[in-house]
């Protein structure tokens, strides 16, 4: 018979992703395993017990699916992988056009051919977004608080984290074009349109493209009076008209460095004192019949 393993974060979903998951599977409780994703030491393992029939499903926020997707790179996976949004932000949620009230849906399409992401000599892969400056530094005090148990509001802490950021100097390399930026607030990678809890930062990104192209967004040479005036544009999307602060680039590969360390943020989870990083995505194979 066939059972549903779910795999939860203890974090996402302010502490509730376990009950979401019990909930969804609650006319089939006999057949529901539960475990947290945080505590499963070796994956090839707890993939070889599944017969092919089962299938996983796994509940939490953006940063729980990144963390499965990297756990799995690589691996063979015979089940079929669903996905139940269940955290603060939900980004590659609203990226489908899909609400929590929409439930499981299947998502095995959706974590092929990710982006690869290399930071300090080492490689992973995203499903929303990648980039530091001001994101890095809003994920890395959204998760102090929710290590602390406080409700995040994203958008208030953007503004309190633009109010003291202080903007760098960076090299940017777009398939192979190298650009220096002045006062630079953020450099952000994207295979979805939105982050942080709703922030269109690429619009015209597509994650279904054939070509798979990323979009690279630099925000640069903005003061910050200018940059909290521009702030409430980028939710419905109408920053990208500000082509002389707003750079946004369609691309395969891009390589960053800052001339100083800063905190990097990828689908939402945060990483201390980054200095560069550099992203590639490969064209999709075609398939060709013969």
């Amino acid at each position: 018979k066939m059972k549903s393993y779910f795999l939860f974060n203890p974090l996402a979903g302010k502490g509730r992703a376990e009950q979401f998951a019990l909930e969804i599977d609650s006319e089939n409780p006999n057949a529901t395993k539960c475990y947290d994703m945080t505590k499963i030491d070796s994956f090839p393992d707890f993939l070889s017990k599944l017969e092919a029939d089962d299938c996983l499903i796994v509940c939490g926020g953006d940063g729980t699916l990144n963390g499965f997707i990297n756990k799995i790179e690589g691996l063979p996976i015979k089940n079929d992988i669903f996905y139940f949004p269940a955290g603060s932000g939900n980004d590659f949620m609203k990226d489908l056009g899909r609400t929590q009230t929409d439930g499981k849906f299947e998502i095995g399409s959706y974590i092929k051919d990710l982006p690869k992401v290399t930071i300090n000599g080492k490689d992973y892969h995203f499903i929303n977004g990648v980039g530091f400056g001001i994101d890095g530094v809003v994920c890395g005090e959204g998760d102090l608080q929710r290590q602390k148990g406080k409700k995040i509001n994203y958008t208030w802490l953007a503004v309190k984290c633009l109010l003291k950021f202080k903007p760098v100097n960076a090299t940017v390399t777009v398939d192979g074009v190298k650009k220096s930026y002045k006062k630079v607030w953020m450099t952000t990678t994207m295979k979805g349109k939105y982050l942080g809890g709703g922030m269109k930062m690429a619009p015209d990104q597509d994650r279904h493209s054939e070509k798979n192209e990323i979009t690279v967004f630099v925000a640069h040479n903005l003061s910050r009076f200018k940059i909290l005036t521009l702030f409430p544009s980028v939710f419905e999307g109408k920053h990208t008209k500000h082509t002389k602060y707003i750079d946004l680039i369609k691309c395969h590969s891009i390589d960053v460095e800052y001339d100083i360390p800063s905190t990097l943020q990828m689908d939402g989870e945060p990483m201390y004192g980054v200095k560069g990083y550099s992203v590639t995505s490969e064209a999709r194979e075609k398939v060709t019949k013969i």
